[in-house]
């Protein structure tokens, strides 16, 4: 079977955690024997800064880490209809230029032959309603959501025909426990998030960093020099981008990690992690988490991590982990067991399978790509 996704960059994860979640999937699909190739314009700004900022190198590696995976740019003059003559499956993601969204539909409806999805992964939903309003989704067959309170927006909306929960997962060929020796307390992997979570990293990751003393690495980017200074100041490496291939090594050299949300996912999106928590789970490093609601029970709080209410919490939390090596395993291993047994991408194949075979006139299509 022949799966095309359409994606903001797979190549790319600067900035861009989608990345993340769909290389496991593809690699996943491709594991069972399945084509998957992703479609990414040849300007997008993931990928332009990636060249930029952190040379070209690091583009070209996407290649040697990810050998199995294939992707290929699009621009002004790309023929879309001839890409997608051969597909079975195509995933649409909301990133993608509304007038493309509306054309990928024009095809569906004009004869294409494939199970069309839309896929949304991000807060634009709540935070830049017109964005979504305006996308062209009457010829797809339906939204992929990553999280019921999204799935549930787009139903009130009538936003797409059918809106099914897709949760985001951790690819488990990469995301697991390395042996290795902490070289420091705390890593935390998160961007500056576009002043979405400024205080929150100021009351749950500097302060309690800098009134403790913890030493640790922060990688992120779009840092501005006020935070990477705060950082500092703290006590804590700035070390700025990391390749998502590297995460698992870095979380294995330390003790801890942390789940920083955005304000828009905790307040319009409550329930909706994000992918760090998977992977970090994954990982097996124990997880303390700024305040988020698990409306899901997607996971065992207070088993398979911890949640601090306010920053005197965090501080708390902090030395429990840090001072009972008891607490620590056990946090380890009951986040590492629920994220193998309900959160792999192998999981979400499987779940992309049962949506696809409970679409109208994609059922044969689902059965074919199940075997």
């Amino acid at each position: 079977m022949r799966f095309v996704f359409y994606t903001h960059s797979l190549v790319s994860d600067w900035n861009h955690g989608n990345a993340h979640f769909l290389r496991g999937i593809m690699r996943e699909l491709v594991a069972r024997g399945h084509d998957a190739e992703a479609l990414e314009p040849e300007d997008s700004w993931s990928r332009t800064n990636l060249a930029e900022q952190q040379g070209e190198a690091n583009v070209e590696r996407f290649g040697r880490d990810f050998p199995e995976l294939t992707s290929r740019t699009y621009g002004p003059g790309f023929d879309h209809a001839a890409a997608l003559a051969e597909a079975d499956v195509v995933v649409v993601h909301e990133w993608t230029a509304p007038a493309l969204v509306a054309e990928i539909g024009r095809l569906r409806r004009d004869g294409g032959r494939f199970a069309l999805l839309f896929h949304d992964t991000h807060h634009r939903a709540v935070s830049d309603h017109q964005a979504i309003a305006g996308m062209a989704l009457e010829d797809y067959d339906a939204v992929l959501a990553f999280g019921e309170t999204l799935r549930r927006r787009y139903e009130a909306d009538g936003w797409g025909r059918r809106v099914f929960t897709w949760h985001e997962a951790a690819d488990d060929r990469l995301f697991r426990p390395l042996p290795a020796e902490p070289a420091g307390d705390l890593v935390w992997i998160g961007n500056w998030g576009d002043g979405e979570r400024t205080k929150e990293i100021g009351e749950f990751l500097i302060e309690p960093a800098r009134t403790l003393g913890l030493s640790g690495v922060v990688h992120g980017v779009r840092y501005p020099a006020e935070g990477i200074e705060a950082l500092r100041d703290a006590g804590l490496d700035y070390r700025g981008w990391i390749a998502n291939a590297d995460v698992p090594a870095a979380f294995a050299r330390h003790r801890f990690t942390m789940h920083i949300p955005r304000r828009p996912y905790v307040e319009a999106l409550p329930g909706i992690p994000t992918i760090r928590v998977f992977e970090a789970l994954a990982c097996g490093i124990p997880l303390i988490s700024a305040p988020w609601r698990d409306e899901e029970n997607l996971f065992r709080t207070g088993s398979d991590y911890l949640v601090a209410a306010d920053g005197a919490e965090m501080k708390s939390r902090i030395r429990d982990v840090l001072n009972d090596p008891d607490l620590a395993a056990s946090l380890a291993a009951s986040g590492l067991e629920t994220f193998r047994a309900r959160h792999t991408c192998r999981h979400r194949v499987d779940e992309l399978f049962a949506i696809l075979s409970s679409l109208d006139g994609a059922q044969d299509i689902a059965r074919e790509a199940a075997q």
